[in-house]
């Protein structure tokens, strides 16, 4: 069986990233009879400037998109384009948006440890379905648990500067546009959100 691989840019609190991670999946189910998929996550931030405290995500929201009323109507448009792929946003428990380097450092860890899709599906819950707060470490690492990786190394990862160098470098490489990017056989095609139309690529 033929093996694609996709590596995939996307950031844990970008809501069309879920939405595309969502279509892809769905995309690969129709065709895993054909074709074997080795997919990897890789880092991208959709605001590298937020402090490790994070700031309140619906004032930051509100403020760029030119008001509360404007606020309220993308992200009801937002919810119902993510209902339409089973997905729950519920951005009224979205208190905090949170720097997500850490975040990128235990996904990128969990690559090593063979958990990587778990993980970066229970980051995105989290923030998108839960309201989890992911500027506390206490909650990265209840996220990480439940994704089966252990307390002990992750709350280790937190406290250091491991994998930090990485995340960057990494992240600087493959910035290209939109997101999310999905780089499929070495060969980058931006899906435009529409990642149900893989069978187009391949």
């Amino acid at each position: 069986m033929q093996k694609i691989k996709i590596d995939i840019v996307s950031d844990v609190v970008c809501p069309w990233c879920y939405i595309g991670k969502r279509r892809i999946e769905k995309a690969m189910s129709t065709l895993a009879d054909q074709f074997e998929f080795d997919i990897t996550y890789l880092p991208f931030e959709l605001n590298p400037q937020t402090p490790k405290e994070g700031f309140n995500q619906k004032e930051y929201l509100a403020k760029k998109f030119g008001g509360e009323a404007r606020y309220n109507e993308i992200t009801k448009q937002v919810t119902t384009v993510a209902a339409e792929e089973g997905l729950n946003f519920d951005f009224s428990k979205q208190r905090m948006s949170p720097n997500t380097r850490d975040a990128h450092r235990i996904i990128r860890y969990a690559k090593e440890e063979g958990k990587q899709l778990a993980v970066k599906e229970a980051f995105m819950k989290a923030y998108f379905e839960e309201g989890v707060d992911l500027t506390k470490k206490e909650n990265l690492i209840a996220v990480s648990e439940k994704a089966v990786l252990t307390l002990k190394k992750i709350s280790q990862l937190l406290d250091s500067d491991a994998g930090l160098a990485e995340v960057i470098l990494q992240k600087m490489s493959i910035i290209n546009g939109a997101f999310p990017e999905f780089l499929i056989t070495s060969s980058i095609i931006n899906m435009e959100f529409q990642a149900r139309n893989l069978q187009m690529f391949l």
